[in-house]
């Protein structure tokens, strides 16, 4: 396969990435023909895949809308992806042009485009690492650099938990990144979750899919995820489908664990 004069040499474009696929699913074109062959492999297995990734992609925009202008000024996107329309600065810069964001992703291609997008915004800048080293992420010089954790920070951990296994302990990890944040903080988190979805076989066939990339899939139920916002106050609605969070109209919500994503928001209190 060429590569593409935008794809960095460092990557592998051989070996499906996640992150591209999620791009697939959004309608990006910053993926490879393994990409997109995983991605149609996934929507055979579960054709409402699509809709997962546009679902949780408007529940990103929600909250940070919600953030805004509740009052936050610093970001922090941990698995933030490929740029695509309604970025985090984007929408919490629209609200209030000085708000700060550092967006974080393992994914070479994410953050090369990251660096693009971002070129000539000086309250804006993308590292790669890997949310399983929270220590390397708080201690980034880009992150001190523009964020200043005496004062409230929204972290957002989106669509990005079910790719962290069990004996990696997200909830350590999560505990970590909450021990660093001041009072008025929050924490987004949202995963992919089979809740209410029991003999469909979709579950299954989703683990093997992404068996063939570089993330394997691990799936978590409502419970699961409310007990990672330990130490959190849970913001209304709870944890829930994401299209229910605050949504925008009674009938955005309809059908919502189509969206298979669960999510919600969590305040670090005074």
């Amino acid at each position: 396969m060429q590569r593409p004069d935008w794809a960095p040499d460092t990557i592998d474009i051989e070996r499906p990435s996640v992150a591209r696929m999620y791009d697939y699913y959004l309608g990006g074109s910053h993926n490879f023909a393994p990409d997109r062959a995983a991605a149609r492999a996934m929507m055979t297995a579960v054709p409402d895949a699509p809709l997962m990734a546009q679902a949780n992609r408007a529940f990103l925009r929600r909250v940070v809308q919600f953030l805004a202008e509740s009052g936050v000024r610093q970001f922090l996107d941990i698995g933030s992806g490929i740029p695509t329309v309604g970025n985090v600065h984007e929408i919490a810069q629209r609200v209030a042009p000085d708000s700060r964001v550092v967006y974080v992703d393992v994914d070479p291609v994410a953050v090369a485009h990251s660096r693009e997008i971002l070129d000539g915004n000086d309250r804006a800048a993308v590292i790669q690492e890997d949310l399983r080293r929270p220590e390397a992420i708080l201690g980034h010089p880009e992150v001190t650099r523009l964020l200043d954790f005496s004062q409230p920070v929204a972290v957002m951990v989106v669509a990005v938990l079910h790719f962290i296994a069990p004996e990696d302990r997200p909830e350590l990890i999560l505990g970590r990144l909450r021990d660093a944040l001041a009072p008025g903080s929050y924490l987004t988190l949202s995963q992919a979750s089979d809740e209410g979805r029991g003999g469909t076989g979709e579950r299954a066939e989703a683990e093997r899919v992404y068996r063939r990339t570089d993330s394997q899939l691990w799936i978590r139920g409502r419970a699961e995820l409310v007990d990672l916002f330990a130490g959190f106050e849970l913001v209304e609605p709870g944890v829930v489908w994401v299209p229910q969070w605050r949504p925008e109209s009674p009938e955005s919500a309809e059908d919502a664990e189509r969206s298979v994503f669960m999510g919600g928001v969590g305040r670090v209190g005074d």
